[in-house]
């Protein structure tokens, strides 16, 4: 709890909520200086659960995220025709919708332990979008038949986060979602093997709502599946990319400023390096191949 407190006390937490509080607040999903992301990267901090102070983010989030257009759905058969009404769109039979906004704002609520019963609604909201082989995609192209990567993670850790409140169906629709990841071994194509994106066997601090290899077995240890064989080749790749000193981060989805402006983060993470360990992304990399058993602390 100290750590916690020092946590919640330090330096870049006060230059994280600056923009949150000041006359000229972003949007709630402002990148990345938004609410929305503000307590995403409190949560990821391991800052202490509970502060009231958080409240009046919590409501700016659940109040986008609950908005009535996400109750609305319609029938649509061309991308174009996806854009043209408010709501979300249905094609062939497939709720087009970027989950990782809902499912990311239930993971940190309930990390900072500020969830209430309006979680049980996002729950409902991703239960219903969740495709057949276990994920969510945003993708307007009615073809599109496979759910993303990125919009399949944060929804998983959303609904596996919520699960120790409530075990039954989110449990569940988080091991479905898993599945996604694991049958492609967390990066590789079932087809061919071969890696799916260039940026998946890159490692980023902070993630965002993007997605690497990392961020996957974060994702899955959280779940408690880290011994699944299919997590091999991942762990594998993510013990090859040490350099001196730790892990480093590869690229990065920021630009350090303090002005509130797209892609602008308040706070350092560290930078990028392709020889120089990044201390976050060290971190990260410790706890899951410490919950994968491959280091012991």
């Amino acid at each position: 709890m100290e750590l916690r407190t020092e946590i919640q006390n330090s330096e870049r937490v006060r230059r994280l909520l600056a923009p949150c509080f000041s006359a000229e607040r972003p949007g709630v999903y402002a990148k990345w200086q938004g609410a929305h992301w503000i307590l995403a990267a409190l949560a990821d901090l391991g800052y202490p659960p509970g502060d009231t102070a958080l409240h009046p983010l919590r409501e700016q989030v659940l109040a986008t995220w609950l908005d009535e257009s996400y109750y609305v759905e319609f029938e649509a058969t061309a991308k174009s025709a996806a854009y043209r009404r408010r709501g979300v769109p249905v094609m062939r039979g497939r709720y087009r919708r970027c989950a990782s906004q809902q499912g990311n704002a239930l993971w940190f609520l309930v990390t900072l332990g500020l969830a209430d019963e309006r979680c049980g609604d996002l729950v409902e909201r991703l239960l219903l979008w969740q495709w057949p082989d276990g994920g969510w995609n945003c993708d307007k192209n009615p073809a599109a038949d496979t759910s993303s990567f990125c919009e399949t993670l944060l929804p998983m850790r959303g609904l596996a986060a919520y699960s120790a409140m409530d075990s039954g169906a989110a449990a569940t629709a988080a091991r479905r979602a898993a599945e996604v990841l694991l049958t492609r071994r967390l990066a590789y194509r079932i087809s061919t093997g071969t890696l799916m994106h260039p940026e998946f066997a890159k490692l980023h601090y902070p993630l965002y709502w993007h997605y690497d290899v990392l961020g996957g077995l974060k994702g899955l240890a959280e779940l408690g599946v880290l011994g699944d064989e299919r997590c091999t080749d991942a762990l594998d790749l993510l013990e090859s990319l040490r350099v001196a000193g730790g892990w480093p981060a590869h690229a990065r989805y920021y630009r350090v400023s303090a002005n509130i402006a797209l892609h602008h983060d308040s706070v350092d993470w560290g930078g990028t390096s392709t020889r120089r360990a990044n201390p976050w992304v060290t971190a990260d990399v410790l706890a899951v191949l410490h919950a994968a058993g491959r280091l012991r602390l």
